[in-house]
């Protein structure tokens, strides 16, 4: 049995959804995901400047898992910027 997914704090919920390239209708393109906790991963440490060990204590997780989410959520934002896919932000909950 795995281990329960444990609850992350999130303070930003953006009010978009879909990031797409522009000019190609969004049914053209293929979709990468990511989570609301890898969007508040990117804000806490690119856009508020925070550390590491700072971004994962607000968050309520261990150094070692925000890295995770944090590398996670880079590969998936170059990997649509790179290759013209649109970003869909889903809920972490597995609801969309």
């Amino acid at each position: 049995m795995t281990r329960p997914r444990l609850c992350r704090r999130i303070e930003f919920n953006p009010s978009i959804s879909y990031f797409k390239p522009q000019g190609v209708p969004l049914r053209e393109l293929e979709v990468v995901e990511i989570s609301l906790e890898e969007i508040e991963a990117l804000r806490l440490k690119n856009i508020e400047g925070m550390d590491q060990i700072g971004a994962a204590e607000k968050m309520g997780t261990s150094q070692s898992t925000f890295q995770r989410i944090l590398a996670s959520a880079h590969q998936k934002v170059t990997d649509a910027l790179i290759n013209g896919k649109a970003i869909k932000i889903i809920k972490t909950d597995g609801k969309r």
